[in-house]
């Protein structure tokens, strides 16, 4: 029965992204990789919330939660002042000079080496970590829940690498061969499944533990686990409380503004006013987050008495202890889409970086547009191959699998945050200076963490990192600044008026944020 219901609800969400995207010019690049500039605001809202809230994210943190308990979600609930920041300053910056990439509108600013150095640094994310524990937590979901290595007569690993492989290559045809609007419209449709799924998962959890009153579920559990429920968290915590004033603030306006594969949703908008309802649409389901991708990880720790050896099983030993049968199917579908989605997001942004900054900047410069298109294509099919041979690899990884992505981030999101925003409010900070600031900040980061190893963590490392990123780009620039200021012209590519309640919206979301910390504090 659950997996008539898993089959059945993938091929139905197939066939609804195939049909809405049959008219969309694939062949051209605005077609391809922006959807034709047409999304709207609920669009861009559920691409964002699905791109983001995969199984990486799902599986991960409730790992992290079992283990640490609520400190975690700061990276849900800063999350939405970081989307409020890029619907009020980023996205009309970005609307207004018409850009494709993030590393075109660094172009623009600074020079083609930004550019490419940039391009890179994305390109080396995606395929190390990414791509990579996307599908590694995806696959351990799906084998968790429908008992796969029992069903395969496999040892657990051996089946990873099985389902790991069947992702990817879905994944990759969906993502390769479909462009930026069928992943935007299969999303949709994921999102509101993965919301209801999702949160049926804490709901089943509670009335387990209370016979049936999820009241009752939750008083149990605040009682019996009071230290989980500790939003301040210790000095051992994954998230100190005083790093939400330092690298969390990094991590989360890096994701939402700057990272290709995300504000591509938003890139995508038919004009500012529904790009900004889309993040602000996104933000205000975010503070909601915690119950998805938090409790479900307290209450497993609750029903196994937190005797799970690898803390990314939890979730998925959760899931198949509470959900009721019926339900296995549909909510491992939701989920197989979540992991299509950030798997499909990542792929569909690299093929663009590549394509459009790598192979026409220098490989093919009078490549047409189809050509552009293909040569992405080939690209994307090798970095998906890539990341499916070292996912299995990342099999209890220490720290689990979400402070290991984090934590490799950490490499490319401080430097690439840093000269955006210097390069946004500073008209005279040179290309050189950005360079310099870009390689000073990676190699440091990496050496610091993995050959170091200061007794601090990795969040304060990036705030201290970023300070001094910034700082190198306005010394070098004052001894040899640029010859003029930098002027962003307006491309007139889409309307950019403002959404006229960008700013009551903007701060409810701000103020709820704010409340929620002093309330659980």
């Amino acid at each position: 029965m659950g997996i008539i219901s898993f089959v059945g609800f993938t091929l139905l969400v197939a066939i609804i992204a195939w049909w809405s995207t049959r008219k969309t010019d694939e062949n051209s690049s605005d077609g391809y990789f922006l959807g034709g500039r047409s999304l709207t605001g609920p669009v861009i809202a559920g691409s964002l919330l699905l791109t983001n809230l995969s199984t990486e994210q799902i599986v991960g943190m409730n790992g992290v939660s079992f283990r640490d308990g609520l400190p975690i979600m700061a990276y849900e609930v800063v999350a939405a002042i970081a989307m409020v920041f890029t619907a009020f300053v980023l996205l009309p910056k970005y609307l207004k000079v018409g850009i494709a990439t993030i590393p075109q509108f660094l172009e623009k600013r600074y020079g083609k080496t930004t550019k490419t150095i940039v391009s890179l640094l994305f390109l080396l994310g995606y395929a190390i970590s990414m791509l990579p524990t996307v599908l590694y937590s995806g696959a351990l979901a799906i084998n968790s829940m429908f008992d796969i290595p029992e069903m395969l007569g496999m040892e657990p690993i051996p089946a990873l690498w099985v389902t790991v492989w069947s992702i990817g290559i879905v994944g990759g045809i969906y993502a390769i061969f479909g462009g930026l609007k069928a992943v935007a419209v299969s999303d949709s449709i994921n999102a509101v499944g993965l919301i209801i799924g999702g949160s049926l998962i804490p709901i089943f959890g509670l009335m387990y533990i209370g016979d049936g009153n999820v009241f009752t579920g939750l008083n149990t559990l605040t009682t019996a686990l009071p230290e989980k429920f500790d939003i301040i968290g210790g000095p051992d915590s994954d998230v100190p409380f005083w790093t939400l004033f330092t690298g969390m603030i990094i991590v989360n306006f890096y994701y939402w503004g700057t990272n290709q594969a995300i504000i591509q949703r938003a890139l995508g908008a038919k004009n500012l006013k529904e790009g900004q309802k889309g993040l602000l649409f996104a933000a205000f389901i975010k503070i909601l987050g915690p119950f998805i991708v938090v409790l479900p990880g307290i209450i497993a720790f609750y029903i196994f008495n937190g005797d799970i050896p690898n803390a990314d099983e939890a979730y998925p030993m959760l899931v198949k202890k509470v959900l009721p049968a019926a339900f296995i199917g549909f909510f491992a579908a939701v989920l197989f889409g979540a992991i299509l989605s950030s798997f499909n997001s990542a792929l569909n942004s690299s093929v663009t970086l590549f394509g459009l900054d790598f192979y026409k900047e220098y490989i093919n410069k009078d490549a047409s547009e189809r050509q552009t298109v293909k040569a992405g294509k080939i690209f994307g099919i090798l970095l998906g191959l890539f990341s499916m041979a070292i996912a299995p690899l990342l099999y209890g990884v220490q720290g689990g699998v979400f402070t290991y992505l984090q934590q490799l981030n950490g490499t490319h999101s401080v430097p690439i945050l840093a000269i955006i925003l210097v390069g946004i409010f500073s008209k005279r900070v040179t290309g050189k200076a950005a360079n310099w600031a870009i390689v000073f900040s990676a190699v440091t980061y990496l050496i610091t963490l993995y050959v170091i190893k200061p007794d601090i963590s990795f969040l304060h490392l990036m705030g201290i990192l970023f300070v001094l990123t910034i700082l190198i780009m306005f010394i070098i620039s004052y001894f040899k600044p640029r010859e003029t200021d930098f002027f962003d012209e307006y491309t007139k590519q889409v309307d950019i008026t403002p959404w006229k309640y960008l700013k009551p919206f903007g701060y409810t979301v701000c103020a709820l944020v704010i409340l929620l910390y002093i309330y659980l504090s």
